[in-house]
């Protein structure tokens, strides 16, 4: 893993199947409007709660490196890629073994869309994540997640019509980007980003009909799915 020295650090875990531009301007823009030192990307070895990546994590894990290789303030953790055991990755797994790396008072922001926030309490040790960590939670310019009457909003999203420990937690824990450097962890930030309608599963969709995605993956990671033709059949191998 390669540090980004003191300060706030963003964590972005992800499959990246493969990495595109939206994950990039998401990063970016979390770093300026959170004040962070820097982002670590952390791909996926084996998620818990989606299906399994297209890719290899070897190559999913190349593709990120030299999309970041010229990007400063950014760096790469190979942890679970490289994990030979097979075992599910879990994000509060992940947390624990980055405070491990970081220490107990480094502020840790783990950076996450308004849609995975909004599942949150599908996740394994869920209430655990606030000890380990901040979470920022991306939304499109003009939205925010917030609490509604019986429900945590995002938008588009109806009301599920009762209070759940989501909607507490967010309530209590909201704050705003300057109260990261205040704590290693417990708050959660909204932040706006550019809305991008960009997803991986589009991009393998293209891929496997022939059609480009220049533009919509950084040229970095086209190059290596071109010289090692990814995702151009059914199975992306």
């Amino acid at each position: 893993m390669n540090d980004v020295g003191a300060g706030v650090l963003g964590l972005f875990g992800g499959t990246f199947d493969p990495l595109h531009v939206a994950h990039l301007r998401l990063a970016i823009e979390a770093r300026e409007a959170l004040g962070l030192a820097g982002v670590c990307f952390i791909p996926a070895g084996n998620p818990a709660l989606r299906d399994a990546p297209q890719c290899g994590a070897a190559h999913r894990l190349a593709m990120v490196e030299r999309a970041l290789a010229a990007a400063p303030g950014f760096s790469v953790d190979d942890a679970e890629v490289l994990d030979a055991s097979g075992r599910q990755s879990y994000t509060v797994e992940t947390l624990e073994r980055q405070r491990r790396l970081h220490g107990p008072q480094r502020p840790l922001v783990l950076l996450l869309g308004a849609d995975a926030f909004a599942r949150l309490e599908a996740w394994h040790r869920w209430r655990e994540l606030f000890d380990l960590a901040h979470i920022a939670v991306a939304t499109r310019p003009g939205h925010e997640v917030r609490v509604g009457p019986g429900s945590l909003c995002v938008p588009g999203t109806p009301l599920r019509g009762q209070v759940t420990a989501l909607d507490r937690e967010f309530a209590a824990r909201r704050g705003e980007a300057a109260d990261l450097a205040n704590a290693p962890a417990g708050r959660i930030i909204p932040f706006a980003i550019t809305a991008l309608e960009i997803s991986a599963s589009a991009i393998r969709r293209r891929l496997a009909q022939g059609l480009g995605v220049r533009y919509l993956v950084p040229d970095a990671v086209l190059d290596y799915i071109d010289s090692h033709q990814l995702y151009r059949t059914p199975h992306g191998h």
